[in-house]
């Protein structure tokens, strides 16, 4: 962390006839601060306790990050997880709906969660001297959750229009075509929300069965960042979540029984009515325990991102960008990297009402890919390493922030690499490294490929795949 320097009021620099008059004893004293550290402990049940301090910060962020999600789902159940997280505010044994409310904002906290395809959390942000109250009510709320057959029925609905307005964002829809033509046949395919006949049948005793499957202590860490003491919350895990059961056939936190296999394929919906054409292109990637995590992220700030509506757009630095703005080829782009326990998916997304010349901006993009591979330069690499530094970093701002960084490492990887330390992993990464990342996992590699909105111009699937393979370019 950097020193900070404090000087006195009383300092003056007197300046006059080129003499510069310094005062005998200093008015200066630097303070260094340690940066913070974080501290876990497994319980007897397998439950991890982990925490951040911060001595200074008067509120705190408590959370309880859990190792399952939809990917934990089967077709028949898959909704569930996102089912419950909406269940979890509707009551339980200790409180009604109503009371469980209104202990929140009587102590002015703020109760949250959300579900992805391989987690769920739930969490609170709350005065540090109210820390002990979250930790109650969350595992209150995991653990007795009523899941009232009338509360059930009255979800239904409001899932169902959160569908209909997830279904309105375009780039959650590509997202979500993209991971069932990649995914074929496997729960990590499916969407987090579930189909429509799954949440109008999903009952009680399949949310119950859920939760007995995979609401186990050994998934689960409980964080605390910012005004907490480790010590304290690891005794208040003891009496809150000691009553958790074990799972019988216990897996390491992050891993699964089954790799999902990678389907080269596409999906496409036309629909000439829709302003803009959206495309995703994308290769299998790295999960994230993979020694080429940070390479393959460093690769996706050298594609980088784009928008032409930012007043930096002709000036921005992928080559990428100066030939999508030279052309009119496109209104945005943006690379992307999203990683899971054992697999991932590294491509771009891009969005462009030039419908024209689709063919031109997939061609461009995949000339891009080979260059990874083939001639990618010193400098790119340099500057795509700061600046992934800079975004890490950034998304460290906040004791919520702070609290997910920890769940989410210790759920898959099991520890948490400092800031310090992921900033000398980003270091470390070479123009070799770029290059043989984009040889393993880009070059001549079967993609998954995603068009909706007027695509006729998209160039065929078999197409798209050659210019991944040949330097045709």
């Amino acid at each position: 962390m950097a020193s900070r320097l404090m000087f006195s009021n009383a300092l003056r620099r007197h300046v006059g006839n080129g003499l510069v008059k310094k005062f005998a004893r200093p008015f200066a004293s630097e303070t260094v601060l340690s940066p913070p550290i974080t501290q876990s402990t497994l319980l007897s049940n397998g439950l991890t306790v982990a925490t951040e301090t911060n001595p200074y910060a008067q509120t705190a962020t408590i959370g309880v990050w859990i190792d399952a999600g939809s990917r934990a789902e089967n077709e028949k159940n898959n909704g569930a997880a996102h089912f419950l997280e909406h269940m979890a505010f509707k009551g339980t044994k200790n409180r009604t709906q109503h009371q469980l409310e209104l202990h929140i904002e009587n102590i002015g906290a703020h109760l949250n969660a959300y579900t992805s395809r391989e987690q769920t959390v739930y969490y609170a942000k709350t005065f540090k001297k109210d820390a002990p109250v979250a930790v109650e009510i969350l595992s209150d709320i995991l653990q007795n959750s009523t899941l009232d057959e009338g509360a059930v029925e009255r979800e239904r609905e409001v899932i169902l229009r959160e569908q209909e307005e997830v279904d309105k964002l375009l780039e959650e829809v590509v997202f979500d075509h993209l991971h069932a033509t990649a995914y074929q046949g496997h729960s990590l395919g499916r969407t987090i929300l579930g189909p429509k006949e799954n949440i109008l049948s999903l009952k009680r005793e399949d949310l119950l069965d859920y939760i007995s499957k995979n609401y186990t202590a050994d998934r689960m860490v409980l964080v605390g960042t910012g005004g907490v003491d480790h010590d304290e919350l690891v005794k208040l895990a003891e009496k809150h979540f000691s009553s958790l059961p074990t799972s019988p056939n216990a897996l390491s936190l992050g891993t699964y029984l089954e790799k999902p296999p990678f389907t080269g394929s596409e999906i496409r919906v036309r629909n000439d009515e829709l302003p803009q054409a959206h495309i995703a292109i994308s290769v299998e990637s790295v999960g994230w325990t993979s020694p080429d995590y940070y390479p393959i992220l460093v690769a996706q700030a050298i594609i980088g991102t784009w928008d032409r509506s930012l007043g930096s757009a002709p000036h921005t630095s992928p080559r990428l960008s100066h030939i999508v703005h030279e052309h009119h080829l496109a209104n945005s782009y943006q690379a992307f990297n999203t990683s899971y326990s054992d697999t991932g998916l590294f491509g771009i997304y891009l969005i462009s009402e030039n419908k024209t010349q689709l063919d031109d901006l997939v061609h461009f993009t995949c000339k891009e890919f080979w260059r990874l591979h083939t001639s990618v330069t010193e400098a790119e690499v340099e500057r795509a390493k700061q600046q992934l530094k800079a975004s890490l970093l950034l998304n460290l701002d906040g004791t919520t922030a702070v609290a997910e960084d920890i769940g989410r490492q210790l759920i898959t990887t099991g520890k948490r690499h400092s800031p310090q330390e992921v900033e000398l992993l980003v270091s470390k990464v070479t123009v070799d490294d770029i290059r043989r990342v984009a040889g393993e996992y880009i070059w001549d590699r079967d993609i998954a490929v995603v068009g909706v909105g007027p695509v006729e111009a998209l160039p065929d699937y078999n197409r798209i795949r050659g210019d991944m393979a040949t330097n045709r370019f």
